[in-house]
């Protein structure tokens, strides 16, 4: 069969290989065009549009750069007739991929949507466009199938949490690191995009000098130059691994992560940490009005609790981070963090996710 699939974040193009790995198994005949990352590209296939070319963050981002956004779903819409798969598999990225994905539905396509719409968070009335144009929706989050079906009468497939499985055979894999290590590490994790990387790092970067005892290294990731990097870090005290996320968390006594999926990796590794965000005054107004969540962080969420401190915005202040950071090195909430995240990991499950959602994709 033929699969065109969509990924347009970092995240996505993980979530993506794994399932193009999983079809791969399953159906000897599968011809892949996508749009995604490196690791996607791994597996094979032609890849149409990068995702260095896809990530615009927050409200006004989207807004700076709506021509190129038209001009890539008018692209998008051509190249899918051209290649007419059997099959349309949508990774996250919603805006995007849910105005495809209504233009596919009204021309015969089959859609597949991996990564449900956090429509829980924000924007509840999408469910409609989703009913309407989406044929099978996967979620991977534990209160999610309920959610659906108890508030909106739909049906989803709950395909468990792809991290938990992803982590645990990274967990037991031994890599080498490129960096030598002589204190303890604590990892920041700034993002994938431009704009919240050029956001978080200059306030990591005021909060290293107060910790000399440690080694403070950035999770960069390799999309990006290392001319890029150095620009906005001029820090020779802080280092960077490129697509390292994983070997560095393995390695980290602590660490600070921007919300994002980064927050759950960092727990599923075990590693107790901070979360701080901070976009522009516009985005974060905004999204005041929209999002009705108490918290930004997957841990959190997912947990109904602060499990996790979270600074957002006006929180995100050099000496709330020291402050915050410092009851984490001295071990004031290290245990009770570690017990949440126990508890989190059996919430999540064991499913395993990407031979799961590539039966169903075959199936449906």
């Amino acid at each position: 069969m033929k699969y065109y699939i969509i990924a347009g974040e970092v995240s996505g193009d993980l979530h993506g290989s794994r399932v193009m790995e999983s079809i791969k198994k399953l159906d000897k005949n599968a011809k892949f065009r996508f749009w995604g990352g490196e690791k996607m590209r791994e597996i094979g296939g032609e890849m149409v549009k990068h995702i260095n070319q896809l990530s615009f963050m927050g409200f006004w981002e989207v807004l700076k750069n709506i021509n190129i956004i038209s001009e890539n779903i008018s692209f998008c819409k051509n190249d899918i007739n051209s290649f007419k798969p059997d099959k349309i598999i949508f990774i996250d990225y919603p805006g995007f991929n849910m105005l495809i994905a209504k233009w596919a539905k009204t021309n015969d396509f089959q859609n597949h949507f991996y990564i449900s719409p956090q429509i829980w968070a924000w924007k509840e009335s999408r469910i409609k466009k989703i009913k309407r144009n989406i044929d099978y929706l996967y979620v991977i989050l534990p209160f999610e199938k309920k959610y659906y079906k108890e508030k909106h009468n739909l049906d989803v497939h709950y395909v468990g949490h792809p991290l938990v499985e992803i982590i645990s055979e990274e967990k037991k894999s031994v890599d080498p690191f490129p960096l030598k290590l002589t204190k303890p590490v604590i990892a920041l994790l700034p993002g994938s995009r431009k704009q919240e990387i050029k956001k978080m790092i200059p306030i990591f970067k005021s909060v290293v000098h107060h910790f000399s005892e440690y080694e403070f290294i950035i999770a960069g990731v390799a999309n990006l130059s290392k001319e890029w990097y150095d620009e906005i870090l001029n820090d020779d005290k802080i280092k960077i691994v490129y697509d390292k996320t994983y070997s560095l968390l393995k390695r980290s006594t602590a660490a600070i992560v921007t919300s994002g999926t980064a927050t759950l990796e960092t727990a599923l590794f075990n590693v107790p940490q901070i979360v701080c965000y901070k976009s522009s005054l516009f985005s974060y107004l905004i999204g005041k009005l929209f999002i009705k969540l108490k918290f930004i962080s997957l841990v959190n969420i997912i947990m109904e609790k602060e499990v996790v401190k979270e600074l957002i915005q006006r929180n995100c202040s050099k000496m709330n981070i020291i402050n915050e950071l410092s009851q984490l090195l001295k071990n004031k909430n290290t245990s009770r963090i570690k017990k949440e995240y126990k508890l989190l990991r059996d919430r999540l499950g064991r499913e395993k996710t990407s031979l799961k959602v590539a039966k169903l994709i075959i199936k449906g």
